[in-house]
């Protein structure tokens, strides 16, 4: 698009202002919970295609299922079946061994003293934590008895739910702080255990457990959230009752990280849906959260910056796109630019960033939408414009050649009957009078033409002097007072006109003498034009009022449009080429003046021309 001066600069302006309201609408509009909801399912794809390599894992699940409940006394023997199963994981000599059954009450004596007795001497165990609600309202933790807490090289937090609006669990906390106590999850102190580290060292955008650095932001309610990277097949797992009916089974642990828990269908409290689409017990979820952390398949989120940033390339790529271009190759680069966004999160997601999906979709398509609309109604302007102009033009040949043509039959009948009759001294001279004074008054019709679009066009340089206003009202009414006296109008200039204008006064002169000459030329015969003026706050005003057939309210609202012809003109017969107020305008507005007019029909016009006057510094 090219446009210039004052249009282009304003044009310019509220393009761009159009699409930054559309990225910033685009980016409240990614903040919102529908859209952080279409962030997930479009995670949920990505992650199913690309999902972690099927390695050999680490992790194995000894499960509590529903036929080791069926076969081994149910619910009421949870205990007594943990006792078992913790047994039958150490002969496997297992590298870590983390429950995630809950020990904080007092159960039956006999089977606690079972269970620890299974715990003591058990290598690397983590014993879970768990919050509850206080009798405050407030959380508080579900901490192991002492005397099995004793036996545990850690405990680790085992709830999950953080995060699932749709009871899909993409990411778990890895820290968990509640009643001024912290504690880590389940999955990260067997990770820590698994490794041989010592203490988690941590800072507010990662923890480094031993040589491995996990991105996990600290957020303002103190959690560190862990995207869990799922893979094709879940990890391997080994009920209960399997592993005692056939020990040799036992070999699947062996140096391997065991999870201990309830996987029943029936008895898991905690039982989510994966974005995988499967159903998981949270021992399940955190053996898939110690997987990721071991392959080190980490995900974290783009930040803030990074979103704003991209969405802002975004908008100012789709307004460049179709302020530099038009038609075909604007749509086609506009639907690339669209392809791109939609699929940038999958590159991102490939690199371990996850990128949000909305935002950037909908500040491409607002602002493509936007720009492409905008440059569609500007088009339609500027063909508009050009219509009107290519009219314009066409009226300005219509009526200039409609007054040339007088002057210049004149020009031309003179000249031949000059040239073909052998005419008297005084014939040859009038004649010739004539001759001159008819392309003399043509000079002056194509000098008005080419002013009118100077100073449309901004071309035309005005002096800077003062003009003092009673010297040019003067010059004015002596060459307009022949024609008066031909028409028995009498001009009558109630003087003084005191002021000094600041301006070209050549300028000046014509646009007061067009004002009188109009006056006096639009009046009939034995009427009266009175010129007067009248001092006004840091300016001037002269006004020239007739007693010609004045304007009605339309009329008045269209006299300075160029190549305007009023009733009146047309009532006279003095038809002129309608250019001559759309000067008189723009010379008064060139020199910061305001015109006004007023009139009435049957009772004659008005018109009221103010300059500011200049000071005694502009005189130097």
């Amino acid at each position: 698009m090219m446009w210039n001066g004052r249009w282009l600069n304003k044009t310019l302006l509220g393009y761009w202002v159009v699409i930054a309201a559309c990225w910033a609408a685009a980016v409240v509009a990614g903040w919102t919970v529908p859209s952080s909801q279409f962030d997930n399912y479009v995670y949920d794809l990505m992650l199913r295609l690309n999902p972690p390599g099927d390695q050999n894992p680490e992790a194995v699940v000894l499960a509590i299922d529903d036929a080791t409940l069926n076969e081994m006394g149910g619910q009421r023997n949870l205990r007594g079946i943990l006792a078992e199963a913790i047994q039958l994981a150490r002969r496997a000599e297992p590298t870590v061994l983390a429950s995630d059954v809950l020990i904080a009450d007092q159960g039956d004596a006999a089977e606690d003293a079972r269970l620890e007795e299974a715990l003591t001497g058990a290598k690397n165990l983590i014993l879970p934590v768990d919050t509850t609600i206080s009798g405050g309202g407030g959380e508080r933790w579900e901490e192991p008895l002492e005397r099995f807490r004793k036996h545990a090289q850690a405990a680790g937090q085992v709830e999950l739910a953080r995060q699932r609006r749709d009871g899909v669990t993409r990411r778990i906390s890895l820290e968990w702080v509640a009643g001024h106590r912290r504690y880590w999850a389940l999955s990260l102190e067997a990770f820590r255990l698994s490794l041989g580290a010592g203490r988690i060292l941590e800072s507010r955008d990662e923890i480094e457990v031993g040589d491995v650095v996990i991105p996990a932001r600290l957020t303002a309610d103190y959690h560190r959230m862990l995207w869990i990277r799922y893979g094709r097949r879940p990890v391997p797992a080994l009920s209960v009752r399997d592993l005692k009916a056939d020990p040799s089974r036992g070999q699947l642990l062996r140096g391997k990280v065991v999870f201990v828990g309830v996987t029943s269908q029936s008895l898991t409290p905690d039982r989510v849906l994966t974005p995988n689409g499967d159903s998981m017990s949270g021992v399940d979820v955190h053996a898939e959260a110690f997987e990721t952390m071991r392959r080190g398949l980490f995900l974290q989120d783009a930040s803030d910056s990074a979103v704003l940033g991209f969405c802002a390339a975004t908008a100012l790529l789709a307004g460049l796109i179709f302020w530099f271009t038009a038609g075909w190759p604007a749509y086609l680069s506009a639907a690339a630019l669209l392809a791109f966004v939609h699929t940038a999160p999958f590159p991102f997601f490939a690199h371990g960033v996850i990128f949000p999906y909305v935002a950037p979709a909908a500040s491409a398509w607002l602002t493509v939408a936007a720009a492409a609309s905008y440059q569609h109604f500007i088009i339609r302007r500027r063909l508009r414009l050009a219509v009107a102009e290519k009219t314009r033009y066409q009226q300005a040949i219509h009526f200039v050649t409609h007054e040339m043509r007088t002057p210049l039959t004149a020009i031309q009948g003179s000249s031949e009957l000059m040239g073909r009759y052998n005419l008297g001294e005084d014939k040859r001279k009038q004649m010739a009078g004539l001759i001159h004074s008819e392309s003399k008054r043509l000079g002056r019709m194509i000098q008005t033409f080419l002013d009118v679009e100077r100073l449309s066009d901004g071309q035309m340089d005005l002096k800077r002097e003062p003009v003092p206003l009673e010297a040019a009202v003067e010059a004015c009414l002596a060459r307009a007072r022949p024609l008066a006296e031909r028409k028995s109008i009498l001009i009558r200039g109630d003087g003084p006109f005191p002021g000094t204008i600041l301006g070209d006064g050549e300028l000046i002169e014509y646009a007061i003498y067009n004002l009188v000459n109009n006056a006096v030329k639009y009046s009939p015969s034995g009427t009266e034009v009175k010129i007067f003026s009248a001092q006004k706050k840091g300016g001037v005003s002269l006004s020239v009022a007739d007693q010609g057939i004045g304007m009605d309210a339309k009329e008045v609202k269209q006299i300075f449009r160029k190549f305007y012809r009023t009733k009146r003109a047309e009532a006279t017969g003095e038809a002129g080429t309608g250019i001559g107020l759309s000067i008189v305008e723009q010379i008064v507005a060139t020199h910061g003046g305001q015109l006004e007019v007023t009139s009435e029909p049957g009772r004659g016009s008005c018109f009221t021309v103010t300059f500011p006057v200049a000071g005694e510094g502009d005189h130097r």
